[in-house]
């Protein structure tokens, strides 16, 4: 398109500006548009695989609600999702760190580790409901067996009973699908390998192990004091079971020395009260 003057009708040129308008204005639409398509995406993605929520990287063992750019405010409840694994199937294993103030100690709860021992999962889950103790950052595996619980079984995908499989002691036990197989070698499973990384993270003050259904607290081979206050807490007997090879709190009482892991096994049937003891007792210790 030409323009005429106005005064001597001669055609002169279009302005430059005006040139350059339309394709400048179809670019900036398409960079729009890409920028959307990038979001929509990006949304997309964490519906299709929600763990990705949580943060898979190693978090700092000492945190402070007061330091230097945290958004919280002193006496805040701080709660962190961690990945720390997957199972023989590809299941996350989650952890959930919780604590209010700057952390001096720390506590580790397993909420299941056989899969058909699955009453510890309701007692973790209040847990996450429950404010932890000033000063001390609660550590929660809900579920250390995920395709287990799944399945109804004992050991993991592989076969494993996972509470063999730990490296103190450990010993060729069974074959797969055997209920105390203890697997190829000492760690040979992710998800005990996942719990072990942990805990050698952390070097837990104490580690609450849940199993089933005898309804005692095992004497297992940590402070006895301690394990004799949470039996007074959660009103059960504190008896002494047999030392199992490749037990997980054999291995840490064995490898951490001077903290206290131990085992707690539920009733066959826990009543709503009875989980609530439980809860009410870890955070007592």
């Amino acid at each position: 398109m030409e323009w005429r003057s106005a005064s001597t009708g001669a055609r002169r040129p279009k302005p430059a500006g005006r040139r350059w308008l339309l394709p400048a204005v179809l670019a900036a639409t398409v960079l729009v548009v890409i920028a959307l398509l990038g979001v929509v995406r990006t949304q997309y993605a964490r519906l299709l695989d929600p763990p990705e929520r949580y943060t898979a990287a190693p978090l700092p063992l000492r945190a402070s609600p007061t330091a230097a750019g945290s958004r919280l405010v002193a006496a805040a409840l701080v709660e962190k999702h961690v990945v720390i694994g997957r199972s023989v199937r590809g299941v996350p294993i989650l952890a959930i760190e919780r604590y209010i103030g700057p952390i001096r100690r720390r506590v580790l709860v397993v909420g299941s580790v056989h899969g058909d021992e699955p009453a510890g999962i309701a007692v973790a889950q209040l847990l996450e409901r429950l404010r932890p103790p000033v000063g001390t950052a609660l550590w929660i595996i809900p579920d250390l067996n995920p395709d287990g619980a799944v399945a109804g079984t004992r050991g993991n995908a592989d076969g494993v009973d996972l509470n063999r499989n730990f490296a103190y002691l450990w010993s060729a036990v069974g074959r797969p699908g055997d209920p105390q197989y203890s697997g190829t070698g000492p760690l040979s499973e992710p998800e005990s390998r996942a719990a072990a990384a942990l805990v050698t993270r952390l070097h837990p003050a104490v580690t609450v192990w849940f199993h089933q259904p005898l309804g005692i607290v095992d004497e297992s081979g940590g402070d006895l004091r301690v394990e004799a206050r949470y039996a007074g807490r959660a009103r059960l007997p504190l008896r002494r079971l047999p030392r199992y090879p490749g037990s997980a709190a054999g291995w840490e009482n064995h490898t951490f020395p001077g903290t206290t892991a131990f085992v707690v096994e539920l009733p066959a049937k826990a009543d709503a009260a009875a989980v609530a003891r439980c809860a009410a007792a870890v955070n007592a210790l």
